[in-house]
């Protein structure tokens, strides 16, 4: 599979929260993927489905379960995103579950940004729904 960036940088000099800000979108569209791939449902039905897989306690799961299998250097930039500190304080769940979410965009978004798109498909395999 070819390039799917457009744009070459360095994800280890961008802040945790930039590579949150990424990450969140990438963990976003994997999710609308396997979502859309399973069944042809109503758009409204289609997105309480992905709100369900990304909020931050779903987040917080999948951390749980991928976490046995991440390298030294994820697990490293994990930390730095769950460590960030935010001016966010989220409503719905624990401060513990919002950090630990924004330490899974950190990863994503440092693979994607990385080129390791395989490795995101390998990671995002390990919660898929299927």
């Amino acid at each position: 599979m070819g390039r799917l960036t457009l744009y070459d940088c360095d994800p280890k000099m961008l802040s945790p929260l930039t590579l949150a800000f990424v990450g969140d979108g990438v963990f976003d569209l994997f999710v609308r993927e396997e979502i859309v791939c399973a069944a042809n449902r109503p758009v409204k039905e289609l997105n309480k489905l992905k709100v369900e897989r990304v909020r931050c306690e779903a987040q917080a799961e999948l951390f749980r379960r991928i976490e046995p299998l991440l390298t030294e250097e994820e697990t490293d930039v994990f930390r730095r995103g769950r460590n960030a500190h935010t001016s966010h304080t989220p409503k719905n769940a624990s401060s513990s579950d919002y950090h630990t979410a924004t330490g899974v965009e950190a990863l994503f978004g440092y693979l994607y940004l990385s080129g390791d798109f395989e490795r995101i498909r390998q990671l995002f395999s390990e919660v898929s729904e299927k």
